[in-house]
C-alpha cells in the first residue's frame, strides 16, 4: 500500500504568486543595458529557471554579453527583494493547509530554483517558515530543475522513498523534475489551487490506487 509521508513544495507559482515579480525584476535589470523579454517569452522559455540559467539562455538567444551576467543578476535580486517586501503577504488558505498537514504528521519542505535569500524572505513574509522541515534552494544543488536533484536531495534528507512523497509543482521545469525524481505529482494551476482539500484529495487518489 502506498502511503504518502511528505509533501514537497515548489515556491514560485505554488506558495508565492511571484512569477510576475521575477519577470518584472529581470526585465527591469535587463532594460538598464538595452535588453528585454516579453511576458510570453518568460512564461514559455524562462519561467522556473534560476536567474543565472536565464542569463545564459539570453546570451544564446539574444546575444546578451556574458560580462553583464554578474551585474544584471545582482540588480535582478535587489529588485526582486524590493517587490517581495512590498507585495508578499500571508495567504490564509496556505497557512491553514500547511498547519493542518503538519498537525497530521506530514513532513514538508520547499524545493525552489530561487536563491536561498529570496526563499527565506518570501516564505517568511508569507508566514510559512515554521511549517517546513527545511528549505532547499538552487545553491544547495549542482543541477537546478528540470533536473530532479533538488527533490532527490529532499527525499534523502527526510529518509523517505520517492513513492512516499507528493510534489506540488506548476511549471514545465518543475514538473519535469518532480516526475524524474520518482515522486507523485500534484500539478498546480495557480497559487489558489494549493489548498488543504486539494492536497488531501490528491493524497487519497495516490493511496487508493496504491492499495
Amino acid at each position: 500500500m502506498t502511503k504518502i509521508k511528505a509533501v514537497l513544495f515548489d515556491m514560485d507559482g505554488v506558495l508565492i504568486d511571484a512569477k510576475e515579480w521575477h519577470y518584472e525584476a529581470l526585465n527591469r535589470a535587463l532594460a538598464e543595458y538595452g535588453y528585454t523579454i516579453t511576458r510570453q517569452e518568460h512564461l514559455t522559455t524562462y519561467d522556473g529557471l534560476p536567474t543565472r540559467v536565464k542569463l545564459n539562455k539570453l546570451t544564446q538567444d539574444k546575444g546578451l554579453p556574458a560580462s553583464l551576467h554578474d551585474i544584471i543578476n545582482q540588480k535582478k535580486q535587489e529588485y526582486t527583494v524590493e517587490i517581495a517586501k512590498e507585495l508578499c503577504k500571508p495567504r490564509p488558505i496556505h497557512e491553514y493547509a500547511l498547519s493542518k498537514l503538519k498537525s497530521e504528521g506530514y513532513h514538508m519542505a520547499v524545493g525552489s530554483n530561487s536563491i536561498r535569500g529570496t526563499i527565506e524572505l518570501m516564505i517568511g513574509r508569507a508566514n510559512l517558515t515554521k511549517y517546513f522541515d527545511f528549505m532547499l534552494s538552487n545553491q544547495d544543488v549542482t543541477k537546478p530543475k528540470p533536473d530532479p536533484e533538488i527533490y532527490q536531495t529532499a527525499m534523502k534528507r527526510m529518509g523517505l522513498q520517492p513513492q512516499e512523497c507528493l510534489i506540488c509543482e506548476d511549471n514545465k521545469n518543475g514538473i519535469a523534475a518532480a516526475i524524474a525524481s520518482g515522486g507523485h505529482l500534484f500539478k498546480v494551476g495557480t497559487v489558489d489551487d494549493v489548498t488543504y482539500d486539494n492536497i488531501k484529495n490528491r493524497i487519497a487518489e495516490i493511496e487508493h490506487v496504491g492499495r
